[in-house]
């Protein structure tokens, strides 16, 4: 009787035992089915000739996938591994808001703070900006790096913070009201660098080191404020040569808060996970929800953008992200916080969509979830005017001759002529050896020109004399030129 009673007991134990062996080999032959579907959607980069991706992918906690693809320096044939360290552009925004978040739990500041409280010099539209209205991009300020670009400073010129924000100190109105609209600028994340100098006495590379990247571990990350420094592990950023090839695609810039992050796939795994279970500050989860609150305007309507996070949807789940653009290097961190499910893309090459890649593996591991094949939903702040296309017009020489002349911007200290060439117009800055549109000016109807992506408005007086143009060039509107 004992030995039928463990004969039984040894069979249902061997059935337990290789019902188990056959989940496990079916789970990692899933598992392994999974990343080869990944690893396919980076075979162009993957070669020893191209930059390339780090990527992470993690999953209930653990990072379950840290690989590289491609080259983190070709000079050097050093390959891109999960230790590889990448500048994440605006992806750097969340941590400075996280920072704001911190300064204010420790009593140095309030996000109702005006921002000419820590910044006087600014104009005095500034008394109506808040901390919290450059968090959320509803300030109005102008973009300052669209303003260099206006300013004629090439890509490659080396400027400073005080000069950032003498620069911005010169403008002479915003956008657009301050809270009525949502218009991304990094000019709100620079300023809360400057803040936080203000507030703790510290720059805001010490301050996070301190109260952020020490507490969680993330030993490889740091705000880039010295271009001098030694960063180990460092990959390069490139950008595709015309006929072939790659050049070098770096930045000298010391500006951070709206970008200037540098870290690595290990590195951000430990931050992924802090949203789980905080470490900082003293508020416990309640600092994850602070930071993860979207933005209102003034109408009482809510945004999709948060502290630094976007809060938006993906073939209906719910998706919280931030991606970053600068120079040779592209970013994205996405997270689906209900499925415990996080990918992050940290490339070297101009050219890749770390954004639509990052979305791509996440649909892969999501199949089963996945309620449509529509693209990301998020709510983009207020409705868009509507506007009418209008007929472009041909203007004749003579008709062109009115608009020849110098123009003076005193917010960003420029001057431009405008000249025929070739029957055509062109702008030329004053210092011929700066940045500036080098394509004729395109007449789109009377006194609107379009020139790459700048459109000029050109302002007459009572008697139909040119005095001026004004400028629009996405993030910063109506730079006023007036006619020398």
């Amino acid at each position: 009787m004992k030995n039928t009673f463990r004969k039984r007991w040894l069979i249902a134990v061997g059935c337990i035992f290789c019902f188990v062996l056959l989940w496990e080999s079916l789970s990692f032959a899933k598992t392994d089915s999974l990343i080869e579907k990944v690893d396919r959607l980076f075979e162009t980069w993957d070669k020893p000739s191209s930059p390339g991706c780090a990527l992470g992918i993690i999953q209930d906690g653990t990072l379950i996938y840290a690989h590289g693809y491609g080259m983190a320096n070709l000079e050097h044939n050093i390959p891109i591994t999960s230790k590889s360290v990448f500048r994440i552009g605006s992806t750097s925004k969340q941590f400075t808001a996280v920072c704001m978040a911190l300064l204010e739990e420790e009593g140095e500041l309030s996000l109702d703070d005006s921002l000419r409280k820590f910044l006087p010099q600014m104009p005095e539209y500034a008394e109506e900006i808040t901390i919290r209205h450059l968090i959320h991009h509803t300030s109005g300020l102008r973009d300052y790096l669209t303003l260099a670009e206006i300013a004629g400073i090439r890509d490659d010129d080396y400027f400073t913070d005080a000069e950032v924000v003498d620069l911005l100190a010169r403008q002479k109105e915003l956008n657009f009201k301050t809270g009525e609209e949502h218009l991304y600028s990094n000019t709100g994340y620079f300023l809360l660098s400057q803040i936080v100098k203000k507030a703790s006495g510290k720059s805001l590379r010490e301050y996070a080191e301190e109260k952020i990247f020490q507490p969680l571990g993330m030993t490889n990350t740091h705000f880039h404020d010295d271009h001098t420094r030694i960063v180990k592990n460092r990959a390069s950023g490139y950008a595709p040569k015309k006929g072939g090839g790659f050049v070098i695609s770096m930045t000298t810039l010391p500006m951070t808060g709206d970008g200037g992050v540098f870290t690595s796939v290990e590195d951000l795994f430990l931050w992924d996970q802090n949203f789980y279970d905080n470490r900082l500050g003293e508020s416990g989860q309640g600092l994850i929800g602070k930071i993860q609150t979207p933005g209102v305007l003034n109408s009482g309507e809510n945004l999709d953008y948060a502290f630094g996070l976007g809060i938006g949807e993906h073939k209906g789940l719910t998706m919280v992200s931030h991606g970053g653009s600068f120079v040779g290097f592209r970013a994205d961190m996405i997270r689906f916080p209900e499925q415990r499910l996080s990918v992050i893309c940290l490339a070297n090459l101009s050219t890749f969509d770390s954004s639509g890649m990052a979305r791509r593996i996440a649909d892969i591991y999501l199949a089963d979830l996945i309620k449509d094949r529509g693209g990301d939903k998020t709510k983009p702040g207020p409705e868009k005017p509507k506007f009418i296309k209008l007929s472009e017009v041909e203007p004749k020489l003579e008709e062109l001759k009115v608009y020849v002349g110098k123009y003076y911007s005193e917010e960003v200290d420029t001057a431009y002529f405008l000249r025929f060439k070739n029957g055509k117009l062109f702008m030329r800055h004053e210092n011929p050896h700066r940045s500036y549109p080098k394509a004729a000016l395109k007449p789109m109807f009377k006194d609107r020109f379009q020139v790459e992506r700048w459109k000029l408005n050109f302002i007459r007086d009572e008697d139909e004399e040119i005095v001026g143009f004004k400028v629009n060039a996405g993030r910063v509107q109506n730079i006023f030129f007036e006619k020398q």
